[in-house]
């Protein structure tokens, strides 16, 4: 009721500032200015006085990593020095925009994106970096976990061909490109051909055959191993030739791509494995023991070691592309009273579309006939159709399970919710980690060292102690193949993507690496009251008739009274009347007593509604009120009755009770008589309390609700759920201090709230949970995590995923680096041969990596939430896969 009755307990009244993203921890992808690598000057028109200028320097502060700032408010320009190793151009770009400033990019600038598939690992995105810094590009995006590069260059100086020849100039071949990204391109592994029957793996298996050959001559048919040839004074027999022609057709890819890693100076595997084979064979003929042998495994098993990577990297990249198909590439069309069959690229906004039973929604849009349960799994993750009638929203992706629909389309392919979710999840996959910044510091020393070392152990030796130079020579090329640290490095990334992708099929949208990583290592949540713990709509709780009334009557008069006001508890009011089919009034004379209630003739009878002071100031004795039965039961809410009168104390008794449980109290009745009492209150969640529960199970340490409610309120919520803590009457400010306090307490905190009147809240946080994301901008935009449905559930699967993300993040990195460390150890000794080093140190640990890294599409919600809530798991515990 505007100006109407609000009781005793008033709703939550968020005035927060609205859209503000944040970069708490931010660590954005990696793209680089090539034009001046730690300064970037931004054009901002709209930074025109020194105060627009303070907003801006302040935002594009909060990044890690900024040096300088200097804002031109006559020229409209933002020139900032950074450390390219902790922040990116397009970073501040972010915060500018951020602070609410638009940023003009020269009109020549155009992006493209290309579809590298080899480029499988960061060594492989190493080499295209390198290219494309010859080339003056404006900025670049290697992603090895999607096998896209992208490119944003000038058009007047540079053309897409010359950028496409850049990277194939690094030795690595050109599937696809676009000038946008396009979610219905078919760039994934479904649409490239098999790993197992790619000329690699064919030049590979006929490779194999050839040292399969070598190896019966060698050791099985020693007989016929005749000599065939003579060069540079060296013998070279039947086995000898079958292994050279083996490490021929093998390492043809092998050489050539350590020929591209040479000329781009990327100390990568190629270029050792390159330096490898052709260094066994050149000691062979130098020293006249054949190491042939040794140089043709290294070939092939090197080649069987890149298709099982690149099998892995598939399996990896096969999750993103089950995103991507989800959106259909064809719509049907209403146009001039047809039906039209045409690509979703073709249709535009304002445009119907039609749906049939079993088909999927090809567009955002709004119900505009017919009615339908729609499954909104792939978009929210419910796992419960939602039933959808005229003025619904529906998500391209989502399915039409039984009944007929036609659309109005909303947003265009490109731009509708899916498309954005597959587009952030892209991006996240390039906001790396702390782990993985650590993993990159830590490459950068590995491979030199080890390289070092393998130079060493070949040279020392023979020269100083009298050892074998073939035996040390080997030794040292076996270093070199493990001086690469593929498996080391790619164990974070495979991981982060498998994660981010599972609870994007989930209906969580995590927006980077790092997110996922701060979320499971949080011991302290904070939660929004209104329309995160509670459903955020007021509703109906209790009708109690008086004097002889039904609850009918009550409603009946309550609607009339409350249909010309549009206060929230007016609204809840008459939903609950319309749901009872209580009859209309005639309605008359209607007043607003502000801060009272409201007044209006019914049939013309004066009648009231509003606060019980209303009702004491027109002289009724709310201490003796007549309590009305239903059928000869009295209701609850009327068993402490006066003994003789059956009276009700509605200011010592019911008021109170009901505003002990959060409530707000509206009585109904007219100048001489109590018809009722309506209590309204924003309903809890019914899983509020098990989630709350869930997320103690899994060993989070405080949750404390944060509302801007009253006292009352707040205590009745929190009994019920069972939050370890709860603080009313909060303003936006107090709320971020709150968020401070915890952080400081515990050491990291996550804020869960609506995503737009929580945003400061969200901003301050370790991490921020947006609630009800799906469809919502502000929403998605906000927040570093969103829950796309509204659905509280969701929260356990969250930090479950992201708690057993990093225990595998934790074991690939350690597995993989023992696993290194150990067979170099060996090598030495001559505990490593050079197959082992091969299978056991390149392809064993990236299969084993990636493989595990997979484990985490096995969470589901469904299943966390069936599981027991006695059962450990707490984070101290062990491992706790829902497999």
């Amino acid at each position: 009721m505007a100006d109407g009755p609000t009781g005793s307990s008033e709703e939550s009244d968020h005035n927060h500032d609205h859209g503000q993203g944040h970069d708490h921890n931010h660590d954005p992808k990696r793209t680089h200015d090539l034009r001046e690598n730690e300064a970037v000057q931004l054009s901002v028109p709209e930074m025109d006085c020194p105060s627009c200028a303070g907003k801006v320097e302040n935002s594009v502060q909060k990044l890690d990593g900024i040096e300088d700032i200097d804002p031109q408010v006559t020229a409209g320009t933002l020139t900032v020095a950074y450390d390219d190793s902790q922040t990116s151009a397009e970073a501040i770009k972010e915060r500018v925009e951020k602070a609410g400033y638009n940023v003009e990019t020269d009109a020549s600038e155009e992006t493209v994106t290309f579809t590298a598939p080899e480029m499988d690992c960061p060594s492989c995105a190493g080499k295209i970096e390198n290219a494309l810094n010859q080339i003056d590009v404006v900025t670049y995006d290697t992603q090895p976990t999607t096998g896209n590069v992208v490119v944003t260059y000038d058009s007047s100086s540079l053309s897409v061909d010359d950028i496409a020849n850049a990277i194939k100039g690094a030795g690595y071949e050109i599937t696809d490109s676009s000038s946008e990204k396009d979610p219905h391109t078919d760039n994934g592994p479904a649409g490239r051909e098999s790993v197992w029957t790619s000329s690699r793996a064919i030049k590979t298996w006929i490779s194999g055959g050839f040292v399969t050959l070598g190896l019966l001559f060698e050791f099985l048919i020693t007989s016929q191993n005749a000599l065939l040839a003579t060069v540079v004074g060296r013998e070279l027999f039947v086995a000898d030739i079958l292994f050279l022609v083996g490490i021929g057709i093998a390492g043809q890819v092998i050489f050539r791509n350590g020929y591209y890693s040479l000329l781009n100076r990327n100390l990568d595997i190629d270029l050792l494995m390159s330096i490898a084979i052709g260094g066994a064979v050149t000691a062979g003929l130098a020293f006249g023991k054949s190491l042939y042998f040794e140089a043709a495994t290294l070939a092939f098993l090197f080649s069987v070691s890149e298709l099982l990577e690149r099998y892995s990297m598939d399996r990896a990249r096969n999750s993103l592309q089950e995103l991507m198909d989800l959106s259909p590439d064809e719509a049907t069309v209403r146009r001039d009273g047809d039906e039209v069959t045409v690509s979703v690229d073709e249709v535009s906004v304002g445009e119907t579309v039609v749906v049939r039973p079993g088909e999927k929604i090809p567009l955002d849009g709004d119900v505009r006939e017919g009615e339908s349960a729609v499954n909104q799994a792939p978009i929210t993750g419910e796992s419960i159709p939602v039933d959808k009638t005229p003025g619904d929203e529906v998500f391209a992706g989502s399915i039409n399970e039984e009944g007929y629909l036609e659309v109005e389309v909303t947003s265009e392919s490109g731009d509708n919710t899916l498309s954005r979710i597959v587009e952030m999840v892209e991006d996240a996959q390039a906001n790396k980690t702390e782990r993985e910044q650590f993993v990159d510091r830590f490459s950068a020393y590995y491979t030199p060292v080890v390289v070092t070392f393998g130079v060493l152990l070949a040279l020392v030796p023979p020269l100083l102690f009298g050892g074998s130079w073939v035996t040390y020579i080997v030794y040292g090329l076996t270093l070199f193949v493990l001086a690469c640290p593929c498996a080391f490095v790619i164990s974070t990334p495979v991981s982060v993507v498998s994660g981010i992708t599972s609870a994007a099929k989930n209906g969580v949208l995590i927006k980077g690496g790092n997110y996922l990583e701060a979320m499971g290592d949080v011991d302290a949540i904070a939660m929004d009251k209104t329309g995160t713990i509670t459903k955020g709509e007021l509703t109906v709780t209790d009708v109690i008739p008086l004097n002889d009334n039904t609850e009918d009557d009550v409603l009946r008069c309550a609607r009339g009274l409350e249909s010309r006001s549009e206060h929230p508890i007016s609204e809840a009011i008459i939903d609950r009347a319309a749901d009872r089919n209580v009859g209309d009034r005639d309605v008359s004379d209607f007043e607003s007593l502000t801060g009272k209630g409201v007044r209006a003739d019914l049939d013309g009878t004066t009648h009231y509604a509003g606060k019980p002071g209303l009702f004491k100031e027109l002289g009724f004795d709310l201490g003796h009120v007549h309590a009305a039965t239903d059928g000869g039961i009295v209701t609850q809410k009327t068993e402490q009755i006066c003994e003789k009168n059956r009276c009700l104390d509605l200011l010592e008794g019911v008021v109170p009770d009901l505003q002990a449980e959060g409530k707000t109290v509206v009585l109904v009745g007219t100048e001489n008589e109590l018809e009722g009492i309506i209590a309204v209150a924003d309903e809890v969640r019914p899983a509020a309390k098990r989630t709350i529960e869930r997320l103690h199970d899994l060993g989070i340490e405080q949750i404390i609700m944060l509302t801007g409610d009253n006292e009352r309120t707040a205590r009745a919520i929190a009994a019920e759920v069972g939050v370890d803590e709860y603080r009313a009457e909060l303003l936006p400010d107090e709320k971020v201090e709150a968020i401070q306090e915890l952080d400081d307490q515990y050491g990291g905190v996550a804020m869960v709230g609506d995503g737009v009147n929580d945003a400061p809240a969200l901003a301050t946080a370790t991490v921020g949970v947006a609630m009800g994301a799906a469809g919502t901008d502000t929403a998605l935009e906000t927040a570093d995590i969103a829950l796309m449905a509204d659905d509280l559930t969701k929260l356990p699967y969250l930090y479950e995923l992201s708690h057993d993300a990093n225990s595998v993040i934790r074991q690939n990195i350690w597995s993989s680096l023992a696993a290194k460390s150990l067979l170099a150890l060996g090598v030495p000794f001559g505990l490593v041969p050079v197959w082992a080093a091969v299978l056991i140190g390149d392809a064993g640990m990236t299969t084993a990596v990636t493989g595990n890294a997979m484990r985490l599409s096995r969470i589901s919600p469904e299943k966390l939430l069936d599981r027991s809530p006695t059962q450990s798991d707490h984070p101290d515990k062990g491992e706790s896969f829902n497999e």
